[in-house]
Formats: structure tokens, C-alpha cells, sequence
């Protein structure tokens, strides 16, 4: 036998290295477990699990695959979670998504409704009488927001302060890292004085009896944002994406009431695009750049 070269045992080790790092695509595996992951939506990871389970066993079902279900501490959890390959397709707060696509490339493929729409708003709350004015009336008083992977309770409010020349680590009082629960009821415990929260979330904590309407107000509140999203690795299988994207964009008001949560009612297609003006606000904090 002849003896191999040097420069043809490289090129051999190399080759065999390159083969050795190729991976299938994302999905490409018709009969694999199917890893899903879910932000907190609800008050506790227990609750988050329970009410989206059936959302994702019905997807599974459709797909005729099994599957794992994850439901992560707070919204930095899930991006991070999706941009390293740990799960297959998220649920996801628009901030987390935009985090991850600058991370990893991911890319959304719809958008959930609530009540008919695919939007939401950010809000301040504070105790009824607390503030005179806002953010003035504000000045030096406690103020939560939630963690910095949170669309509603930590970018938005961040950048609507950045275009009025307000650090609100300097003109506040200020902790961040909460829940949107932990926000309302510390506002209602009196623990502070005003906190970033969603309107879906004071909704949906009032509906359940978790808190009285009276018991905050809401003194600020954003213009419309689109709603959570539904994303992928940017190396998913492109026709198993198309296929889950056309599963949800079906989903009828029938069919939500019995998979979704309270309030949910289905989901509209969406691309990168859809999150732009999430992505411009992220570039204005200087938590990402722009592309």
C-alpha cells in the first residue's frame, strides 16, 4: 500500500472533520421528539405549563410527532433557550424573539391574537393617587420594572424614556428583574410605587381575582405592539415551518377556546418584518445593533 502524503492526510483529517460536524437540519426528522418552549405567560412556570400544554399537544397531534414542553423562569430564559438550539420552536414575548434573531438568525412564523387582534400594549401602573403626572410626578418614587428579556416591561418603557432624555435608573427609584405579576402585586402591597406591566397580563390578573382593578391605576400607556411570537431556528426544516404556520394561521375561534388560554384566538402569519419596530427599539437602547 502506498504511504499518504502529508498534504493528503490534512486533506483527509479535514474532510472527515467537516463530515463530523454536519447536523440535519432542525425538524428534518419526520419521527423525532419535537422540543417546545414557552415563556412566562403566567404567574409561575406550574401555571405557564399547565395552560399552554394543550395548545402544543394539539400542534404535536397535527404533526403526528411527540413532544417536550418547557416552560422557562422569566423571557431573557426562552430567548436563550431557542438561539442555542435547546428547543425547536418557541412561544415567545416579541423582545425575546428579536433577541434571539440577533443571536442566532431565528425567524418568526406567526403572531398570536388576542381577542381578534395580533397586538397589545405596555403600561405603567402605580397605586391610585400615588402620581400626579407621569413621569414627573414620578420623580424619586419606587419603580419596578421586569427583566430586561421583557417586551412590555422592561424595552418599551426604556426606550419611550430614552426619547424623552430620561435614564430611568437615575431618575427613578429603580429595581428591575420581576415577573409582571410580581410588578402588579408589589404595586398593591405598597412594596413600590409604580411598575411596567402589559394590559393582557392586569387583564387577566384581575379576571382571575389575583387583584382588585381598583386597587392600581394605569398612568401610562404604549402605542400598539405585536403580539408573542411563534419562532424556529433559523436552521428548521423550511417545509415542516410552512406546514406549522399554516396549522396555526387555521386555528379557529372554536378550536382556541379549547387549546388556548382565556382571551387567545388564534394567530395571523408573520415574518421578521413584524417585529421591526420591536428591533428599532432594541437598536435604541443599544441592546442590539442595527443590521
Amino acid at each position: 500500500m502506498r504511504a499518504m502524503t502529508w498534504p493528503a492526510l490534512l486533506s483527509a483529517l479535514a474532510a472527515f472533520l467537516i463530515a463530523s460536524l454536519v447536523t440535519p437540519t432542525v425538524g428534518q426528522d419526520k419521527s423525532g421528539t419535537l422540543r417546545f418552549g414557552v415563556g412566562p405567560l403566567q404567574p409561575t412556570p406550574t401555571e405557564t405549563k399547565k395552560a399552554y400544554e394543550p395548545f402544543f399537544a394539539y400542534l404535536a397531534k397535527q404533526l403526528n410527532r411527540d413532544f417536550d414542553l418547557v416552560a422557562t423562569t422569566d423571557w431573557a430564559g426562552i430567548s436563550v433557550a431557542l438561539a442555542n438550539r435547546q428547543v425547536d420552536l418557541a412561544w415567545m414575548g416579541p423582545w425575546g424573539y428579536i433577541l434571539a434573531h440577533d443571536d442566532s438568525d431565528v425567524r418568526a412564523i406567526a403572531t398570536a391574537k388576542y381577542d381578534g387582534k395580533p397586538i397589545y400594549h405596555a403600561i405603567v401602573v402605580c397605586r391610585p393617587g400615588a402620581v400626579k403626572g407621569w413621569p414627573d410626578g414620578a420623580k424619586g418614587k419606587r419603580v419596578s420594572f421586569a427583566d430586561v428579556g421583557s417586551t412590555s416591561g422592561w424595552l418599551i418603557p426604556t426606550a419611550w424614556f430614552r426619547t424623552k432624555g430620561i435614564n430611568p435608573k437615575e431618575y427613578f427609584n429603580y429595581s428591575d428583574g420581576a415577573t409582571h405579576a410580581a410588578n402588579e402585586i408589589s404595586v398593591v402591597s405598597g412594596q413600590v410605587d409604580c411598575a411596567t406591566d402589559f394590559d393582557r397580563n392586569r387583564n387577566a390578573m384581575i379576571e382571575s381575582g389575583k387583584i382588585d382593578r381598583s386597587a392600581t391605576e394605569v398612568i401610562w400607556q404604549s402605542d400598539p405592539l405585536p403580539n408573542d411570537a411563534i419562532a424556529v431556528p433559523k436552521d428548521f426544516d423550511p417545509a415542516l415551518a410552512e406546514r406549522i404556520q399554516r396549522i396555526l394561521v387555521a386555528i379557529t375561534d372554536a378550536q382556541a377556546k379549547t387549546i388556548l388560554p382565556t382571551h387567545y384566538t388564534g394567530f395571523v402569519a408573520a415574518d421578521h418584518g413584524s417585529y421591526k419596530m420591536i428591533e428599532d427599539a432594541g437598536v435604541l437602547v443599544g441592546r442590539i445593533k442595527k443590521k
